[in-house]
């Protein structure tokens, strides 16, 4: 049965997500705090975490950058703070989605039911379906689409987000073309983005964090007033 950790210092909302939930055949588990959060999370059965950006004494930002450099678990944030500048530093600590308070339960559902499916392979899927197995080469690293991997050069697993994943297949895919943020935004489908918000420019942002450094290249390049261009060679090995 799929697992949601609900974690909200208000007893109200975390009972509204429950009911809500649990109608649709999920597990909920609730954590009022961070220390209840991180327990929930040691047991290893947790398909999705709703968390609020405001935990009382806790910072909900702190804890999701904490659950982000353990597991790819995927995390919705929940928050009253509706300004775009805590969206884009929400999504850039490695949320998968980002609702405001006040919400409509049947929104976060279906949010939630669209992270999901992204991190099952569903809808996620950023290019044609596959058939075999494929394998593409650039810099240093190893992006295994099958297996929904990626590998330095020493043979290290890089953690990556659904998103995050989605979105480096599908540069590694049209490779040195530009793209504009709307044609990512349609390329990506199954993902809730807005033309008017920065959620690609945030997306893009961790994705570099995670595969450029000091001494490699410069994989995605801006392309002022358009988007972004995958400008490493890339080769299918498979």
């Amino acid at each position: 049965m799929t697992q949601i950790l609900v974690v909200d210092d208000d007893p109200e909302i975390r009972s509204l997500l429950k009911t809500c939930f649990e109608r649709e055949g999920y597990d909920v588990i609730e954590a009022p705090d961070a220390k209840n959060a991180r327990a929930a999370l040691e047991r290893g059965t947790i398909s999705l975490i709703t968390l609020d950006l405001t935990l009382g004494r806790d910072d909900g930002l702190s804890l999701a950058r904490e659950i982000r450099a353990s597991c790819d678990v995927p995390i919705v944030m929940l928050s009253g703070k509706g300004d775009t500048v805590d969206r884009i530093v929400g999504l850039e600590v490695g949320a998968d989605d980002y609702i405001a308070k006040p919400f409509s339960p049947r929104e976060v559902l279906a949010r939630v039911r669209a992270v999901l499916r992204r991190k099952e392979g569903g809808k996620a899927s950023v290019a044609q379906p596959v058939s075999g197995h494929e394998v593409f080469r650039f810099g240093h690293w190893t992006l295994d689409i099958t297996s929904r991997e990626l590998k330095g050069q020493l043979n290290e697993r890089r953690e990556l987000t659904t998103a995050e994943f989605n979105l480096l297949e599908l540069f590694v895919r049209h490779a040195h073309r530009v793209l504009s943020r709307d044609e990512i935004m349609d390329l990506l489908k199954g993902h809730d983005y807005s033309p008017l918000d920065r959620s690609i420019d945030a997306l893009v942002s961790r994705l570099r964090r995670k595969i450029e450094d000091e001494t490699d290249t410069e994989h995605i390049k801006s392309i002022r007033g358009v988007g972004y261009m995958f400008a490493s060679d890339v080769r299918r090995t498979v």
